[in-house]
């Protein structure tokens, strides 16, 4: 627990802010036909993984799959970490992640999936960038900027006057509604001190 320590000695601690639950919407894309031949397209859920699950690996993230249908077909994906926190499944296009992510050290990963013939090795598809996005808990605990704030009020000012201005971080993500949220409380010296929202 950080202290604040002013004239009269109060103390100020960041509190959490509520965790709220965000929503995901999966996009899929469609084949569609051009002059009566069936366009080959890569179709697969919006993949994203919540940071620090705490179930046993390897986490399911989603799936890559193609409208390609061929007997030696075989999935692969290259790009930051594939094959080794990042594998696919051959035959099913499944993604999974073998470690546990941090999204406050890496927030989204960049990957591409291709689908191969096993015999040749050749291309059967044109490869697709996809990202894998890791979505924010509310793991982070507020921090002050700085180890003590000084401050004073004259004697006989008025009630109201400011005495000092605090200042604590969170390095959730703001973009998620609460989850970087501070706000501040007075836990010794309320008898003489009120602390807003802003510090």
């Amino acid at each position: 627990m950080n202290h604040i320590i002013l004239l009269f000695s109060l103390f100020v601690a960041p509190a959490f802010a509520d965790e709220e639950s965000q929503k995901t919407n999966q996009n899929f894309s469609s084949n569609s036909a051009s002059h009566k031949r069936l366009k080959r397209d890569w179709i697969w859920n919006q993949m994203h993984i919540k940071e620090e699950i705490d179930t046993p690996l390897p986490h399911h993230i989603g799936k890559i799959t193609s409208s390609v249908r061929h007997n030696n077909a075989k999935y692969i994906i290259e790009g930051e970490y594939a094959n080794t926190i990042f594998k696919v499944e051959e035959t099913s296009g499944d993604v999974y992640a073998f470690e546990r992510l941090d999204r406050e050290k890496k927030a989204e990963y960049e990957l591409t999936a291709l689908i191969i013939d096993r015999r040749t090795n050749q291309s059967l598809e044109t490869p697709s960038k996809f990202i894998i996005k890791v979505y924010d808990i509310n793991d982070n605990v507020p921090v002050f900027v700085q180890k003590v704030f000084n401050g004073s009020v004259p004697e006989m000012s008025p009630v109201g006057t400011s005495v000092t201005k605090v200042t604590a971080v969170d390095a959730d993500d703001p973009t998620v509604t609460g989850h970087a949220t501070v706000t501040y409380q007075v836990i010794k010296g309320d008898e003489y001190f009120t602390v807003d929202d802003s510090g």
